[in-house]
């Protein structure tokens, strides 16, 4: 710990002098100024079908259009299209009117919407396939309305509609949606090689997205001009300097995105409850959250926030940080100490930071953490690969209950679903089948199929000049559709 001291007073000298002796002058500003986004990790897939990774779903909420989104409290409400439940398995969507066409000007049809989740059934290795396995046929009724006949009844099937249409006729052409993507949102695509560059439809603002492992660097690229925005993954000592730079804004919010340690269940140790409940009380969140996260950050204990509608009589956060009921739980499971396990995570500066603190918390628990710090396309593929012990991850944008069934079912394991840990319990199966939501999650309270973190809290920090952006607390980067800049 006190090398990360040294580190970031290190850095932070750094940031004084270099923002000391270099001009903080803007780039000229004109009509075609073009906005620039400094991100830590570029997205991964740009393809709705495919993408699960935070910055490939920011994108595409941007690039396409989804049937359905979500109100405030995670409701599904009409997005492209508005829907009647013509009877438990016959729900039929009707499209908006006034529409945009795909942003290779052909115009958006219920044959574009059939087609987009027609395919869904060829595509083996989308992770997404099995979610819609309960689509009997999709019927066109004409250009502007189509319906969706189930096998079963699925009062929520309205908010599953989220992915981003497609166009057909790419589609049979196998267009490379991952890398050029085409939809009919906000922004469209203009070119992906050093950089990712979109363009908004109505005005025609260009926004450049970089990539910037380091976040010191992040924050030196936007006191000297460099780039205009920045959002999320800093460490609060950096987020509190920009506070006190009068060039910048800084803005922050309560957050929803469920961060949490990552369990393989075809580990013979950690298969054993008493392991996880060690786990879960050898982590100080409270600590971490106070020394190492920005503010408005908080404890989590399920996957949906506590201000879910799925949650109104949810309990507080369970398993405080005990390390002697850990190293005593432990001793009870018949484990020998110290209990040696490996922990992957991500280069991000602070992930790794996390990782440290885990690993000292632990050490008090009996717990030798080993920390392996990947570029972030190995470490993701490596998790949905099964390729762990544990790992750290945080689910982003979750709004339906639904997520239970794709990340905890035993139908679920990748690429069929996010099951990535491969926990398979035949109660839980049950209840998730039936949507007992509030008896599934005091379930998977009881048996910690994963360690519950915390809500990260969320920022967004900026030029003086832009304007028309705010952090969101799903870390959505929709404001991209709004943001501007004057000189």
């Amino acid at each position: 710990m006190k090398a990360l001291k040294v580190l970031a007073q290190f850095c932070f000298v750094l940031l004084l002098l270099s923002t000391g002796s270099c001009t903080q002058q803007h780039p000229s500003a004109s009509p075609s100024h073009e906005i620039v986004f400094a991100i830590g990790q570029m997205p991964l897939n740009l393809d709705p079908r495919y993408a699960t990774d935070a910055a490939s779903e920011c994108i595409n909420r941007l690039v396409y259009q989804s049937l359905v989104d979500f109100d405030a409290q995670s409701k599904p409400v009409a997005s492209l299209a508005s829907w009647l439940e013509i009877s438990p398995t016959l729900f039929r969507f009707t499209l908006n009117k006034n529409r945009a066409p795909f942003h290779n000007q052909a115009p958006l049809t219920a044959n574009d919407v059939k087609a987009t989740y027609d395919s869904l059934a060829t595509l083996k290795d989308s992770p997404n396939t099995a979610e819609f396995a309960n689509i009997k046929s999709i019927t066109v009724i004409d250009n502007d309305t189509v319906e969706f006949q189930l096998k079963q009844a699925d009062q929520h099937f309205p908010a599953k509609l989220v992915l981003g249409i497609l166009p057909t006729k790419l589609i049979s052409e196998n267009h490379d949606f991952s890398h050029a993507p085409v939809g009919n949102g906000a922004l469209k695509f203009v070119s992906w090689q050093n950089k990712l560059t979109l363009q908004r439809v109505n005005d025609n603002q260009k926004i450049s997205l970089i990539e910037v492992k380091d976040p010191t660097v992040r924050v030196l690229k936007l006191l000297h001009g460099e780039v205009d925005l920045l959002q999320g993954e800093l460490p609060p000592e950096l987020v509190k300097y920009l506070q006190t730079k009068p060039e910048v804004t800084v803005k922050t919010s309560t957050g929803a995105n469920f961060s949490y340690l990552g369990l393989n269940f075809k580990d013979p140790i950690l298969q054993q409850l008493k392991v996880r409940q060690a786990l879960a009380h050898a982590i100080d969140r409270k600590q971490i959250i106070a020394k190492a996260m920005i503010e408005h950050s908080r404890e989590a204990d399920m996957i949906l926030p506590p201000e879910h509608y799925t949650n109104q009589n949810s309990l507080a956060p369970a398993n405080d940080y005990n390390p002697s009921l850990a190293k005593q739980l432990l001793q009870e499971a018949g484990v020998k100490l110290p209990l040696k396990l490996v922990y992957k995570t991500s280069t991000d500066a602070q992930r790794v930071r996390f990782a440290t603190i885990l690993q000292a918390q632990m050490a008090k628990a009996g717990i030798a953490l080993e920390i392996r710090s990947l570029d972030w396309g190995t470490f993701f593929e490596d998790v949905k690969q099964g390729n762990f012990q544990l790992y750290g991850l945080t689910w982003v944008g979750i709004k339906t209950p639904e997520i239970y069934a794709k990340a905890f079912g035993s139908h679920s394991f990748p690429p069929n679903g996010f099951n990535r840990g491969r926990y398979a319990d035949a109660e839980l199966d049950k209840l998730l089948a039936d949507e007992n939501w509030q008896a599934a999650t005091v379930r998977i309270r009881q048996q910690l199929p994963y360690v519950p973190l915390w809500y990260e809290g969320q920022f967004s920090a900026m030029r003086k000049g832009i304007s028309q952006y705010n952090a969101k607390a799903d870390g959505n980067w929709d404001d991209l559709g709004t943001i501007s800049y004057a000189h």
